[in-house]
């Protein structure tokens, strides 16, 4: 009876330290801007899900991105380093390794089974950067960026084995379109929720939406892939822009599926979900910026180190410990998402990362550390810089060009460069410049080529 007792004791103890890790699933967007949700103020397109997952939560109003593309921006998400630091720090054929370790990696290890559906982006077939090989128990979705503009591709993988699809496509674009990938990715989300349900879980949601299918822009001059353009079909809208309104409603409606998921299972309460996009608006599918005012009330877009490039929506929905309909000015970045995941699942936090955990945040109580400067690197055309410290935004055009330094808070637009006025500043800047990054092989300091 003694031994009977003890090994009861021991499996209520044990189900009762598995309760106390909320399960955590992180929804990463592809460019999406910053003003395309109706709770951040956009007037035309319908995000009924994503606004209600605001009033349920938090939502941050000075979130940024990893980087103002995909590859490096989720690069910096998965492994806590900005781009100064991480190994991909731009769009390329530079994929992680064996030294790098990524979320999904720290919570394997506190006990949770991992799961990636969407867009990767940093890892080849054969090469050490696939999920498999990065802490994930279960991966299905595009492994390559470029492969992922392709809304009817012929194949998805399932980790580094191909899954055949019913399309037919030729240099990117589909000739036969039959298999909608963004619905067969949230169907793989719904049923990687389904079957952990009973285990704490972690669950990379990535979908392509709102992406543009690039070659298929090159081919007929609009790339904006949606089986059809409900519920827009009647707007007397350009078309590229009533079909990026559609991908973004039907995004949201897909995030409505896993929350009405996570509602039947009865894991509402037991799930962290945290919402975001990997960069600024694109204006690659044949739409416009200025039509839905993407970028909110920042300049730029994807490819832009202004902030219409690299701020992002960020929303929070915690139960019982986010407060509802709650918003927030703290600036956080990509890489505070690694050390805050570890301290909500109670994973063991790597060194020398450079995030901060925005828990205390989350939790309105506690001390919350925050970033001397936050930074960033772009490498196409040239390395270009950046740099925010305090309500201060610093940019570089390029190696030799001296800075331009705007308040984003009195100037959120970065319409006026005030570095002669606050020379101070600048200098601060150019201290924080010189320590920011470290060399890399692949991504060294370039100037932009001569015309």
């Amino acid at each position: 009876m003694r031994y009977l007792l003890s090994a009861i004791f021991a499996l209520v103890f044990t189900l009762t330290a598995q309760a106390r890790q909320p399960n955590i699933i992180f929804i990463l967007a592809d460019d999406l801007g910053y003003g395309d949700l109706g709770c951040y103020g956009q007037k035309k397109i319908k995000t009924p899900t994503l606004d209600k997952l605001a009033s349920e939560g938090m939502r941050f109003t000075q979130t940024y991105a990893g980087s103002t593309v995909c590859a490096p921006s989720r690069c910096s998400l998965m492994t806590g380093l900005h781009t100064g630091h991480c190994r991909v720090r731009g769009n390329g054929r530079v994929f992680l390794t064996a030294d790098d370790v990524t979320i999904a990696s720290a919570l394997k290890k506190a006990g949770y089974v991992t799961g990636c559906a969407g867009k990767w982006g940093l890892g080849d077939p054969g090469t050490a950067g696939v999920p498999s090989k990065q802490g994930y128990d279960h991966f299905f979705g595009f492994l390559n960026q470029t492969h992922a503009h392709n809304y009817y591709p012929d194949h998805l993988w399932r980790h580094e084995e191909k899954v055949p699809l019913k399309n037919v496509q030729e240099k990117g674009v589909a000739s036969k379109r039959v298999e909608y990938a963004p619905e067969l990715i949230t169907a793989d989300a719904l049923a990687f929720v389904e079957k952990n349900k009973a285990k704490p879980f972690f669950l990379y949601y990535a979908p392509t939406l709102p992406h543009a299918n690039n070659e298929k822009t090159r081919a007929i001059g609009e790339g904006n892939e949606i089986p059809n353009d409900k519920p827009y079909t009647n707007e007397d809208w350009p078309q590229p822009e009533k079909n990026k309104a559609a991908m973004i409603t039907y995004l949201d409606a897909d995030v409505g599926k896993l929350l009405a998921k996570l509602k039947e299972l009865g894991l509402e309460n037991d799930t962290v979900i945290f919402f975001s996009s990997d960069n600024g608006p694109h204006r690659e599918g044949g739409n416009t910026i200025e039509f839905f005012a993407s970028n909110g009330p920042f300049r730029g877009f994807k490819r832009s180190l202004t902030d219409g490039g690299i701020r992002v929506p960020g929303i929070v929905r915690w139960p019982g410990v986010v407060k509802s309909a709650s918003v927030s000015e703290h600036v956080w970045a990509f890489w505070d998402v690694f050390p805050t995941v570890c301290e909500i699942g109670g994973a063991e936090v790597p060194k020398n990362l450079d995030g901060i955990s925005f828990v205390p945040t989350l939790k309105g109580k506690g001390e919350q550390k925050t970033h001397d400067f936050l930074y960033w690197e772009f490498h196409e055309g040239g390395t270009k810089q950046a740099v925010r410290h305090g309500n201060w935004k610093a940019i570089r055009l390029a190696p030799k060009s001296p800075l331009e330094l705007y308040d984003v808070v009195k100037d959120p637009g970065e319409k006026l460069n005030v570095a002669k006025d606050n020379p101070a500043v600048v200098e601060k800047i150019e201290t924080y410049l010189k320590t920011a990054r470290t060399e890399s092989k692949d991504w060294p300091i370039r100037e932009p080529k001569k015309k």
